[in-house]
């Protein structure tokens, strides 16, 4: 199984996840979007699991510096593909792509549900 975790390294929820992937020996790929950064087909591909208003981190930082105008645009699939294109830290993280399925955020418990480790 290959297994690629999407997100940022300086989150603190991306860190409790490589943490439990690197204690549970997965072999994984980071993927860090801040510097690598995401384009439409790459959300395209992650919306084949997930709704896209899933993929918005309404509750960050990056979402509520937006301006009233952005703020406005997250509210259609367009927009808000379009606003994480250019604020890839307003995407929810970290994203666990296991080949397989597509998983939004970290607990542990699900961790161990999805990969079958204990």
């Amino acid at each position: 199984m290959s297994i690629t975790l999407y997100g940022i390294p300086n989150c603190q929820t991306v860190k409790k996840a490589r943490v439990w992937l690197e204690n549970h020996q997965m072999d994984y790929t980071f993927y860090d979007f801040k510097k690598k950064g995401v384009d439409e087909s790459l959300i395209e591909q992650w919306l084949n699991h997930v709704e896209w208003t899933q993929l918005i981190n309404r509750s960050g930082m990056t979402f509520r510096n937006l301006s009233d105008e952005q703020k406005e645009l997250s509210k259609n699939k367009v927009g808000a593909i379009s606003l994480m294109i250019q604020n890839p830290s307003m995407i929810k993280r970290p994203i666990l792509d296991n080949s397989q399925n597509l998983y939004l955020g970290f607990k542990e418990v699900d961790y161990q549900s999805i990969l079958g480790a204990l």
